[in-house]
């Protein structure tokens, strides 16, 4: 009897514990208070951002998969097969699994922050597609995209970043990010999901759901600071708060004290005043003709993109050459 396939997992990042509480300490006490979004996905957030892509007022995710069901033959068709397709924040892996049939990759390859996350998803869809080649990478791929040349297989690279979490990234953190995917992306190329903008009204109730998961996303990431740096945050004293910036298109979201709040950690503290604010996230939004300039000054040639019939969302594909 032949022995099940198992996936393969490398770990190239690991948390630096004592940077990482400087860096969310230093965070917590500059004059406009932030925390940083990668600290929104321990287990408990992934699953909680799991839950959001099917809420009612949360579009992306299935209006991005609406995109690849009308047009995945004409996107199949522009990209070929036999590749190795590397999903940027795989999360469950769901969205990069659903295009198996379409693309028929020759080896697919995971990252994520997420690592235990990660982990379980991997052996779920390795039991699914047996004779599949999969392979994890534990890895920070915001500040440093690495792929080891052991994982990489002989078909050219296709880099799948779908969901429009480029819009996490400011535009020059962006710029920089497909830069750094061009680089390894020789022979290959880039299939990027990307929100466009749109009427304010829907754009904030995406962001803030009537049953509260994204208010529960955003308040897990004070869980995770107290477990981080041994801070004493009380999540019942923070609400939810999601606005849209139309100056810097650009949908932010804050965690505001509900009453006036000290919060300490060792060897420091601070007093957030009823109303202050702590910045969790930003999700820029963009049109066509803005990001499909940017995929150029990355290094990319002319894209192909495909949208839904409201014009919500794009999908984006980017030839390396």
């Amino acid at each position: 009897m032949q022995t099940p396939r198992s996936p393969r997992f490398i770990q190239t990042w690991r948390a630096d514990a004592h940077a990482e509480r400087a860096a969310a300490a230093a965070a917590l006490v500059a004059e406009l208070a932030s925390v940083a979004p990668k600290f929104f996905y321990d287990r408990l957030g992934s699953q909680l951002f799991e839950a959001i892509t099917e809420l009612d007022e949360y579009y992306p995710t299935r209006t991005e998969a609406a995109i690849f069901q009308a047009h995945g033959a004409a996107m199949g068709a522009a990209i070929g097969s036999a590749m190795t397709l590397v999903d940027l924040g795989a999360g469950n892996c769901a969205k990069a699994s659903a295009l198996f049939p379409l693309l028929e990759p020759s080896r697919y390859i995971a990252v994520d922050i997420s690592v235990d996350f990660l982990r379980d998803a991997l052996r779920r869809l390795q039991r699914e597609h047996p004779q599949l080649e999969l392979a994890g990478l534990g890895q920070d791929f915001s500040t440093a995209l690495d792929l080891p040349a052991e994982l990489m297989g002989p078909g050219a690279p296709l880099f799948f970043y779908p969901g429009s979490s480029i819009g996490n990234f400011t535009r020059g953190e962006a710029l920089g990010l497909l830069g750094r995917i061009r680089a390894q992306a020789d022979g290959g190329g880039l299939l990027i999901g990307v929100d466009l903008v749109k009427a304010p009204a829907v754009l904030e109730a995406a962001y803030d759901d009537a049953l509260g998961v994204t208010a529960a996303f955003n308040l897990n990431a004070l869980r995770h600071l107290n477990r981080l740096i041994g801070s004493d945050f009380e999540p019942r004293q923070w609400r939810h708060v999601a606005l849209f910036d139309s100056a810097l298109s650009r949908i932010e979201m804050h965690l505001e004290a509900r009453e006036t709040v000290a919060v300490s950690w060792p060897g420091g503290g601070r007093r957030f005043g009823a109303g202050e604010r702590i910045h969790t996230e930003n999700s820029y939004k963009y049109t066509v003709e803005g990001f499909a300039d940017m995929l150029v000054e990355a290094g990319f040639a002319a894209s192909q993109h495909w949208t839904d019939e409201r014009g919500w969302f794009a999908v984006f594909w980017a030839p390396a050459s």
